[in-house]
């Protein structure tokens, strides 16, 4: 029961927790570097399981059940939290004294914008469509016998670290109004947030393949278009820093639809 995989994945959840906490606490500066420590335990709690042989059915539900906190829960609870908050007139009073994030974002503040009786109030709580999705994405993960080596729709981990991106906008450009300050201002608000939540979380569902980051070797063949991925994220990340966030999730879900509709077309044609 407590062999290293399993204990990896315990700690996943525990990450998904601490971000929960620091989400609703109004640190949405710190939560996402939480996920990202989950993101990598759940990574390599399958990978270990594989090496060590030590897989097996608890693994499998624990690692459903950690997701469900860290991938599912966690970011819904996280984007509840932003969308309050530019909901909030405090988020920019235009006149160059925005929020301090993790300072001024606390939970009196996100719970005012509920309470103001307002239409708009609710729109927070669209956030929780993405719970809503992951919950019936990891069920299907866990009888989908099509998805030992691949994805058929979006995997949670990426969906997660997609809209970890837009706190940590905020958090970079705060205070900047640069051309990139301004478009983070343009692209954090609920008319551009609420249907990339509603698209992203349907995408978990759906049936497009997606390629996985299941290692079963290092070797370069066979995982060609994994290693071209992340030798991409690497030149994309110290480059454009936090931009580089949403870009790599994007450019993942390009090239797997790429990959599926012309790579592997073309060698079941020959």
């Amino acid at each position: 029961m407590f062999n290293i995989p399993n204990l990896f994945t315990a700690s996943n959840m525990l990450c998904g927790i601490i971000a929960i906490l620091l989400s609703v606490s109004g640190r949405i500066d710190l939560a996402p570097f939480a996920i990202y420590l989950g993101a990598i335990l759940d990574f390599f709690d399958g990978f270990l399981a594989r090496k060590l042989n030590q897989q097996g059915e608890l693994g499998k539900q624990m690692d459903s059940l950690a997701d469900m906190i860290t991938f599912g829960v966690a970011p819904g609870i996280l984007m509840m939290v932003l969308l309050a908050s530019v909901l909030n007139p405090t988020f920019n009073t235009g006149n160059g004294t925005p929020l301090t994030w993790g300072v001024q974002i606390s939970f009196a503040l996100w719970i005012e914008t509920f309470m103001s009786g307002k239409p708009s109030s609710f729109i927070p709580f669209i956030a929780l469509i993405i719970p809503f999705f992951s919950i019936f994405r990891l069920a299907k993960f866990n009888i989908d016998t099509r998805q030992s080596d691949s994805f058929i729709g979006l995997n949670t981990p990426a969906n997660t670290i997609f809209f970890t991106s837009f706190p940590l906008l905020c958090v970079y450009y705060q205070g900047d109004y640069s051309f990139a300050g301004e478009l983070v201002r343009t692209i954090v608000t609920p008319s551009v947030l609420v249907p990339l939540i509603i698209l992203m979380s349907l995408l978990l569902v759906s049936e497009i393949p997606f390629f996985s980051f299941k290692f079963k070797h290092f070797k370069w063949k066979g995982n060609e278009l994994r290693f071209l991925f992340l030798i991409t994220c690497g030149i994309l990340i110290p480059t454009i820093l936090v931009w580089s966030i949403p870009i790599i999730i994007l450019l993942y879900i390009l090239l797997s639809v790429v990959e599926n509709l012309f790579i592997k077309n073309k060698q079941y044609e020959v």
